[in-house]
């Protein structure tokens, strides 16, 4: 059975004013296989090359905020983020900060866990 699936690409912005952007993450979003689901992969040296004031500390902890909105059971969030459609609309929403969503794309796949992994590796590592 394949499942429909949208992603977005988790970018780090150093500075928002030039606009520079490396990827560091995916969040993909199934409904039908029930799948809200992040990954990232903080590469020091190459934000470091970019950015060498990069707080990695702040960006790393910015990454686990959204795994933890992913993650979170409908109850232990506010009602107005109760599913994952919801939170996954609100992840993909602009923002002015070091870490920005970027566009979301679609497809369908099998498996969409095994689909970020693959994701991750061609978009981010």
């Amino acid at each position: 059975m394949s499942h429909p699936y949208q992603y977005v690409v988790l970018r780090f912005v150093p500075r928002v004013d030039r606009g520079e952007c490396l990827n560091v993450g995916v969040v993909v979003h199934s409904q039908s296989a029930g799948v809200l689901r992040c990954a990232w992969h903080v590469e020091e040296a190459r934000i470091l090359a970019v950015a060498p004031e990069a707080d990695l500390e702040s960006l790393r902890a910015a990454l686990e905020a959204i795994g933890r909105m992913c993650e979170r059971p409908p109850s232990e969030v506010d009602a107005s983020l109760s599913t994952p459609g919801k939170r996954f609309g609100w992840i993909t929403a602009p923002r002015s900060t070091v870490l920005q969503p970027g566009p979301v794309h679609g497809g369908s796949v099998a498996d969409p866990v095994a689909e970020l992994d693959r994701l991750l590796d061609r978009l981010v590592r």
